[in-house]
């Protein structure tokens, strides 16, 4: 009875370890150790803004769950986070931005992330609470809003040239900053901020220049609200990103042609009414 007594904590702690190690294969790990479930079942998480992103991926949950594929959506709101956290594996692939961002980011961080489907448009819009036309940014100053980031600053700076209400420097590109402007009504400010700050920041500024996503979440309808839009032919398709070597991984390849398919441009156009532009297209690798 000694013997046993004395037996029993160390029976406890490997019963303790043994039911650890057994609850251990979810989905808590990198997606390297959890592709694939109980019954053959393939799991791919994916990363993406709330609006339209994760909205489209939901969408397509049960076209990939036909094809014997759980789609895990992780939803974030800073979208800075996103590239970092495909690269360390946290995250199959992922699904916010455009190909200047990503280009950006490759060339900043050294990395070499891809791209494999492009998936929609979000035309990038100029709003205000204090003015109901562009013209009076020209006319009366004030201070406008931008994205702070790279890519999306130059594309917004874009905007403000092509609306008329400053002048770039002649291939100033889409890596433009507000060095680069060489004219502007005088008593006119550009404030960088934080883009999923810029909705809030609204009651503070004469007018800010919000992507898409983030007007949405903050119930501003683009085709209605903006006082300046951009055109449908922007070159900022938003796409399907993944590591390099993942590129033709069999579930993802399905997650690139759900996206793509006729079915998730419907499902587009009447969910978002012009908001969002359907952009499908393979990478030329997968078509």
């Amino acid at each position: 009875m000694k013997k046993l007594k004395r037996a029993l904590p160390f029976l406890t702690v490997a019963l303790a370890l043994a039911l650890t190690a057994c609850g251990s294969s979810g989905t808590s790990g990198s997606p390297s150790d959890t592709g694939q479930q109980g019954g053959g079942e393939k799991v791919i998480k994916v990363g993406a803004t709330a609006v339209p992103h994760a909205e489209i991926l939901e969408h397509v949950k049960p076209t990939l769950a036909k094809e014997g594929i759980k789609l895990e959506v992780v939803t974030f709101s800073d979208y800075a986070q996103l590239n970092p956290q495909l690269v360390d594996k946290q995250l199959d692939a992922n699904y916010f931005q455009h190909i200047p961002y990503l280009d950006n980011f490759n060339q900043q961080k050294g990395t070499d992330l891809q791209w494999i489907a492009k998936v929609h448009i979000e035309p990038m819009g100029i709003y205000s609470k204090k003015i109901k036309s562009v013209d009076d940014l020209k006319s009366q100053g004030g201070t406008v809003a931008i994205p702070n980031d790279a890519t999306n600053g130059g594309r917004a700076l874009a905007l403000l040239a092509k609306a008329g209400v400053i002048q770039l420097k002649p291939g100033a590109g889409v890596t433009a900053t507000v060095r680069d402007i060489v004219q502007k009504p005088g008593n006119l400010t550009i404030r960088e901020l934080d883009a999923a700050m810029l909705p809030r920041a609204l009651d503070d500024v004469t007018a800010a220049v919000i992507n898409t996503n983030y007007a949405l979440q903050a119930n501003l309808n683009p085709t209605k609200d903006a006082i300046f839009l951009e055109s449908a032919d922007s070159p900022y398709a938003n796409v399907l990103v993944v590591r390099k070597g993942d590129e033709k991984r069999p579930e993802l390849v399905k997650l690139a042609q759900a996206l793509t398919s006729d079915d998730v441009k419907q499902f587009i156009e009447q969910k978002y009414h012009g908001a969002v532009v359907p952009a499908p297209a393979l990478a030329p690798a997968l078509q």
